[in-house]
């Protein structure tokens, strides 16, 4: 069906502050046709957002809360945040139309998490640093910061629009991807590899933790197979084992 691919896209609003943009986040997502939200750390759900989420009672009783963002986004294999700041830090920013291809096309047969900050302050960096991708809004300089569930609400549009536009007429991404789970685990084996290699500094903590940063994301914005994954995995384990360092690495 043409709607399945919505119900591996989930909605993901990280500490949320307002019951107001919780409900009405619910609401809007349902009127473009999705059902999965996940809360991490929220307040208590009151009557208030269940008020606000008139229609959509359903998408918020039923939305999955997380205490850890890492929980929440374990089973997705893209990761895509959003944001009014931009920086090299933050990654290569798309528009909310320009995302919609890349979000619709994996989501066919892939879990996509789409990242939404707190009212006040949105996305921290360590949060923004398990984004492949981010997305910013195009807003009026004056004016240039959205309230919570509108950004919701533009980013689901434009995933509607796209699959009404233009989806039915494209090639689907039905190649099955690896987790953020199992990327995990490759990232630290490349880390340790590297390492071996003399390729990461052992002196300069912030030129690794830009590395890895790097290739953390062209790996996600790439979306592993898992016999790719499985490829490296080998690589990393041939380096280790040439270079007699297994040993050594693991204790550390």
């Amino acid at each position: 069906m043409r709607s399945h691919w919505k119900d591996n896209v989930a909605f993901i609003l990280v500490e949320p502050e307002e019951q107001g943009n919780i409900g009405a986040s619910a609401r809007v997502m349902k009127n473009m046709g999705f059902q999965s939200l996940m809360l991490v750390n929220p307040p208590q759900i009151s009557d208030d957002a269940l008020c606000v989420a008139h229609g959509a009672e359903d998408v918020l009783t039923e939305a999955k809360i997380f205490k850890d963002l890492t929980e929440a986004i374990r089973s997705s294999s893209l990761v895509i945040g959003t944001s009014r700041r931009r920086g090299r830090k933050r990654g290569p920013f798309l528009t909310p139309w320009q995302a919609a291809q890349r979000i619709y096309e994996t989501a066919q047969a892939n879990k996509v998490a789409l990242l939404f900050g707190r009212e006040s302050r949105g996305l921290y960096n360590e949060e923004v640093k398990h984004c492949s991708l981010m997305i910013n809004i195009p807003t009026a300089p004056s004016q240039p910061s959205l309230n919570l569930s509108h950004a919701v609400a533009v980013i689901a549009y434009e995933l509607l629009r796209f699959d009404y536009e233009i989806g039915g007429q494209r090639g689907r991404f039905l190649t099955p991807l690896v987790t953020q789970q199992e990327m995990e685990g490759l990232l630290e084996n490349m880390q340790r590899s590297l390492r071996v290699l003399g390729y990461i500094p052992q002196d300069n903590h912030n030129k690794k933790e830009n590395l890895m940063l790097n290739i953390r994301r062209f790996l996600g914005r790439a979306g592993l197979t898992p016999w790719e994954l499985n490829m490296l995995q080998g690589l990393c384990a041939r380096i280790e084992k040439m270079f007699g360092q297994s040993d050594i690495l693991s204790k550390k």
